[in-house]
């Protein structure tokens, strides 16, 4: 019975966290982030004042957890690294997981907040490029250095490379979506986005047989 209580109380508490940063982000978007009280996202997210200030006692920590929110979903596939030894299948399985990720209404609802405030609240740029994208772009860098090491892949700048990968899928996948509020690719159109970028990588960085 106590493991069920404590299991129910988690649980509403995962809800009520995920009501608070919806209803943040929401709100930021249509009010813009100084325009937005903590008061104002409590009432929206349906929560007490008590219970959104005992989790995030500022905007900046709420916005802190939307951009890490953001950038985690589906951790438990993307955090992952896939298995060396196919460079192929490893930039396959990137690919998609990054244009699921960035593709997803949310991601472009946080970039339009991030540049909209950037000019008053910079600080806001340095979060969601320090705690989102950047340990992101970090993790396909070390996948790309890996093969390398093992000799699957010929990649002696891998940041660069990791650069080229990730630009060529956010091109398609969410930059026109910044700009054009109708931009719904199917997802053949993205799976394919995502194989054009995977020939792409092979053809730069297969290792060329020795003559």
């Amino acid at each position: 019975m106590a493991a069920d209580l404590s299991e129910h109380h988690r649980r509403v508490a995962q809800q009520k966290r995920e009501a608070i940063t919806t209803a943040a982000a929401e709100l930021f978007l249509d009010r813009g982030y100084d325009g937005t009280s903590l008061a104002r996202i409590a009432e929206a997210a349906g929560v007490s004042k008590s219970t959104l200030f005992k989790r995030f006692p500022t905007k900046a920590a709420l916005f802190e957890a939307i951009v890490t929110e953001s950038w985690q979903r589906d951790a438990g596939d993307a955090a992952a690294r896939p298995q060396t030894g196919d460079l192929r299948s490893g930039l396959t399985t990137i690919g998609h997981r990054y244009a699921d990720l960035v593709g997803q209404p949310g991601m472009t609802a946080l970039f339009r907040i991030v540049i909209a405030e950037l000019p008053r609240f910079p600080e806001l740029g340095r979060m969601q490029f320090q705690l989102g994208k950047l340990p992101y772009f970090t993790s396909v860098q070390h996948y790309l250095e890996s093969e390398h090491e093992a000799g699957n892949a010929d990649v002696p700048d891998a940041e660069s490379a990791a650069n080229q990968f990730l630009g060529m899928i956010a091109n398609y996948v969410l930059w026109p979506r910044m700009l054009l509020t109708d931009w719904n690719p199917a997802a053949s159109d993205i799976d394919d986005a995502v194989e054009q970028a995977v020939q792409t990588m092979l053809a730069r960085y297969t290792p060329k047989p020795e003559r």
